[in-house]
């Protein structure tokens, strides 16, 4: 039997070590490596054999989507295990071309096949979030807007975002405008848990 080396990189310590107890526990599965952080994902993977990389969507430094994005073209099969189960994640998923994307509330035994179809060549995606997903719309934040609102959410002030993103103040209020407009919302903070909970940032 081939054992799949499988990397889990997850922020949370309590449920990184629960992960790699219940697949080390499987008979063809072998946690190869685990880490917190997305940048530290994508290092481990470039510097050893990894079949499927076990990535969370929202982690320091990149985050699971920009990960599974680096690794498009390497042979690593990316799978995104979250408790964010937003449609909004479930089309960047399937747009950054993830090979899986299901739920941490998943049962065991179905994340460990989960593990074995993706590795196999196949798409594995949570039933529900791939209907929600078809019909949630697309993100209409730039790039850069979707940085700033993601400033936002976290309660900074223009010019706190302004420094960060090395932009003007005046260029933080257009995007700011933007977001709003785009949202359809009221004021900042509304359009910034707007764009949060459709899983646009």
């Amino acid at each position: 039997m081939n054992t799949i080396r499988v990397l889990v990189a997850e922020d949370q310590s309590l449920v990184r070590g629960a992960l790699i107890a219940l697949l080390n526990s499987e008979p063809d599965i072998e946690v190869a490596a685990d880490c917190a952080t997305g940048t530290e994902a994508l290092r481990l993977v470039q510097e050893q054999p990894i079949d499927v990389a076990l990535l969370d969507i929202e982690m320091p430094g990149l985050n699971g989507l920009n990960v599974a994005k680096e690794l498009a073209e390497h042979p690593c099969r990316c799978l995104i295990v979250t408790t964010f189960g937003k449609a909004g994640y479930g089309k960047d998923a399937m747009e950054a071309g993830v090979d899986g994307f299901l739920v941490k509330d998943t049962p065991p035994e179905q994340l460990a096949e989960a593990i074995r179809r993706v590795h196999a060549g196949l798409r594995v995606i949570d039933p529900t979030l791939a209907r929600d997903s078809l019909l949630a719309p697309d993100n209409p934040l730039s790039q850069r807007e979707a940085e700033v609102c993601r400033h936002l959410f976290q309660g900074k002030s223009s010019p706190a975002i302004a420094k960060a993103l090395h932009l003007t103040p005046g260029t933080v209020r257009n995007h700011i405008s933007s977001i709003m407009s785009k949202t359809g919302a009221d004021n900042r903070f509304e359009a910034a848990h707007l764009a949060k909970a459709n899983g646009w940032i």
